[in-house]
């Protein structure tokens, strides 16, 4: 799987230990906030992959930051791991309710916790996950970044390699220029909508050495797609 960007809110410093531990070994990197408040000043400055939240906290309660996040149009797409003592049916359901994406109870194992966390990212971000993807003989392996068309090697920069990453693992879907630059720049980037354009159109002239260029539409006053359908009104 990708390294992602883990938040880690915990005011426990044993507990918080043993979690950037297990996220590290685990091949990610973590971010510590021992708050709420702490944490929403590391959000102000970068946008995590995943956040683990402890249900107690000092001040604010882990649930209703929850809550607060779901609600916010900057964090709510970023997916939340709850973590608590309590096991109670009751306590769970809560945490669901207000948007929580899992449930880790402690204690906890390393091995469930990072199962846990790799389920997550793999439904809310499949983009994020090393696993090999193939449409129509278009074939993109995170691991190597390699690209190869009906077993043509493709040779891409960084950025039409992540583009077209996320196009694969999000496929038959319009998305708008600004939604390309907040997934594959990331939104705390500030360039133009129109550096959407000028890669995309690097990597459809790279996609004509396997003819798959047509694969990447444009969405007349939408945005983009990727698509195995031809589509003559795009």
């Amino acid at each position: 799987m990708a390294a992602a960007n883990i938040l880690v809110v915990e005011d426990e410093p044993a507990i918080q230990e043993l979690l950037a531990l297990n996220i590290k070994q685990a091949g990610h990197h973590a971010i510590r906030a021992t708050s709420v408040e702490h944490a929403q000043m590391l959000l102000r400055e970068t946008m995590p992959d995943l956040i683990l939240l402890d249900w107690m906290l000092p001040g604010m309660s882990g649930i209703e930051f929850a809550r607060r996040l779901k609600s916010d149009g900057l964090t709510k797409e970023v997916p939340i791991i709850m973590l608590t003592a309590r096991g109670d049916e009751f306590d769970k359901v809560r945490g669901l309710e207000v948007g929580a994406d899992d449930y880790v109870t402690k204690p906890f194992s390393p091995r469930e916790l990072n199962a846990r966390i790799k389920a997550v990212l793999r439904r809310r971000a499949p983009q994020m996950t090393d696993d090999p993807i193939e449409v129509a003989g278009l074939h993109l392996d995170p691991t190597t970044h390699r690209v190869t068309g009906h077993n043509v090697h493709i040779p891409l920069g960084p950025t039409e390699f992540k583009l077209l990453h996320f196009f694969m693992t999000n496929p038959e879907r319009v998305h708008s220029r600004t939604q390309l630059l907040d997934k594959v720049w990331g939104d705390r980037v500030f360039v133009e909508d129109r550096t959407v354009d000028v890669h995309i159109r690097r990597l459809r002239n790279a996609l004509i050495a396997s003819s798959h260029q047509d694969m990447i539409q444009t969405v007349r006053g939408s945005g983009y797609r990727f698509s195995v359908h031809t589509d003559p009104a795009s």
